[in-house]
């Protein structure tokens, strides 16, 4: 099996490392780690017991995943953390292993945390998501498919993060962030939809005006939550997104960010984002 293993890391002889691992200096790999074909682990990266990491990822210096939940609840009761393949951990990353809640905090495939980020004990974070440099996860936090988080943001405990969502930098995400919006603020305001990142991840015109028609309906029409989705299924056309969008409010369990960002609050939002 072909590796590239520093002499100076310190690599448990139970860890199971995949074909053409790298392995850097001074880094050390517990007991009962497994790592994918291709994975480079960079100097001084910590991996504790119940730690997997898939294929074709990059763990950057100073990470530590698998450490011991920080919940006063936990018990000692074994858990683990599961890295997909295809994504890449900045320095200094910290991701906590599970605890009873779920036994396992997830990272999926193709996604990129970026340095000083830290996620909780048992957080699910979907596939192609971005989460910026020194973003607070708290614990049991979901985070769907492409989200993007920015920098120096906190994700109140439970809460959960729509897919093709994205919170600008510096935001305090206290309740559910609406799949393919825009929030801001210190507490999070609904700032629009995710123009820019739908137009990326090739949405067309049309599904684009159809999202943006739900989000005028549950925003701008002084409707609460209730008539707004009885108003959207009456006269809006049905799609895929509508149906989205609803199910993810009506499995909410923290509410949806509410408040709508001012028009000078917006302006510097806007002119920061370009």
């Amino acid at each position: 099996m072909n590796q590239m293993i520093s002499p100076r890391a310190e690599i448990h002889p139970d860890a199971i490392l995949g074909e053409n691992v790298v392995v850097e200096a001074f880094a050390k790999i517990d007991k009962d780690v497994i790592i994918g074909k291709g994975t480079w682990i960079g100097a001084n990266v910590t991996l504790y017991p119940g730690t997997r990491i898939g294929s074709n990822c990059k763990v950057f210096p100073g990470a530590v995943i698998a450490a011991e939940p920080q919940d006063m609840k936990f018990m000692g009761e074994y858990s683990t953390v599961e890295i997909g393949n295809f994504t890449t951990i900045r320095e200094y990353v910290t991701i906590n292993r599970g605890t009873a809640s779920k036994g396992v905090t997830k990272v999926g495939n193709h996604c990129l945390l970026m340095a000083y980020t830290h996620l909780g004990h048992d957080v699910e974070v979907g596939n192609h998501c971005v989460i910026v440099n020194s973003v607070q996860i708290a614990g049991e936090v979901v985070i769907e498919d492409w989200a993007v988080i920015g920098g120096m943001s906190a994700v109140h405990q439970f809460c959960r993060i729509g897919q093709h969502a994205m919170v600008s930098g510096m935001t305090g995400v206290l309740s559910d962030v609406l799949p393919f919006t825009k929030v801001i603020g210190m507490p999070a305001n609904y700032m629009g939809i995710n123009y820019l990142g739908l137009k990326r991840r090739g949405f067309g015109k049309d599904k684009i005006d159809s999202i943006h028609d739900v989000y005028r309906v549950l925003y701008q029409n002084g409707f609460n939550t209730t008539q707004a989705i009885e108003y959207i299924r009456m006269y809006l056309d049905p799609s895929e997104e509508t149906d989205q969008i609803i199910t993810f409010i009506k499995n909410s369990k923290r509410g949806f960010v509410k408040g709508i960002i001012s028009d000078v609050s917006r302006n510097v939002a806007v002119n920061a984002e370009a």
